[in-house]
């Protein structure tokens, strides 16, 4: 598998590894990176199947993107533990790899990425059907007719975003199609349904194995809490007590995508926690 990282700064700066979300792209996190204040050499991986990355044909499994962590770590930053931030399905990823490789990981941030919805053995059979369904008719994404359309798009999608934010990431998220026009940079094969249920209690293991401290970083406006994960306070209560060293900061005025939204707020609350937890650049 041939994976793509997109690097900043200097090899001989202390690692800063960052994680992107789903349907999005290792440069999403440009306006941040520009925003630090410490010199960091930073590294952020395009997931299989997005961006410059190399596309899965046997589809996408989550235990899989554990498996590209681990071997990028290996790559870059062999035998050191190294700050890691996740954003959304970034988030969880590093969520359980800090818990499987506890050794790898000197301070976790999650931003946004504390886990999915608990879901019950009784959704097992619908959500195979489902995914038989998606098999059969197939995966599309859709096409855009050139690079502003797409910037309209993820205007659309964020509203926070400016036009010259969506203008620099439409470059990264799409590319030229080869019959004309402009095709996200993603394999159609994401928006199949996942089949395997989402199994908190194995999620929740892994949590309780992390010895980095960790924090969790809140969109001020809330929209992904109340989409994805729910609002249930014991439900909450329970993600938090699987931490031996929880923190949280929410950043106002910013949405799931708050790393383009505030990328100076979200970068100094991700220096500041890292210099508490003992890894300063």
């Amino acid at each position: 598998m041939r994976l793509h990282v997109r690097c900043w700064g200097d090899p001989a700066d202390p690692p800063l590894v960052l994680l992107h979300g789903w349907m999005d792209v290792s440069a999403s996190f440009q306006f941040m990176v520009d925003a630090l204040d410490g010199r960091w050499h930073v590294l952020a991986p395009d997931w299989r199947g997005f961006g410059l990355s190399q596309w899965a044909p046997g589809g996408y499994w989550f235990a899989d993107y554990l498996a590209d962590l681990d071997a990028i770590l290996d790559l870059v930053c062999p035998g050191a533990a190294v700050p890691v931030v996740g954003h959304s399905m970034g988030g969880n990823v590093a969520n359980l790899y800090a818990g499987v490789r506890p050794e790898r990981v000197s301070a976790l941030v999650l931003a946004e990425g504390f886990g999915l919805r608990a879901t019950t053995a009784g959704q097992a059979p619908e959500r195979y059907g489902r995914w038989l369904d998606e098999l059969r008719e197939g995966s599309r994404l859709k096409p855009y007719a050139d690079f502003c359309a797409v910037a309209d798009r993820l205007m659309s999608n964020n509203p926070r975003l400016t036009r010259e934010r969506a203008q620099f990431l439409s470059r990264h998220w799409a590319r030229e199609a080869d019959g004309g026009g402009v095709e996200v940079a993603a394999d159609p094969a994401h928006k199949r349904i996942n089949p395997v249920l989402y199994r908190f209690e194995e999620a929740q293991a892994c949590w309780q194995r992390i010895r980095a401290p960790v924090l969790w970083v809140w969109g001020g406006e809330g929209e992904w809490v109340r989409r994805w994960m729910g609002e249930d306070p014991a439900d909450l209560a329970r993600r938090r007590a699987a931490y031996a060293r929880l923190s949280e900061v929410t950043i106002r005025e910013a949405g799931h995508m708050m790393h383009q939204d505030q990328p100076e707020a979200f970068a100094a609350a991700v220096e500041s926690f890292i210099a508490a937890a003992g890894s300063p650049p």
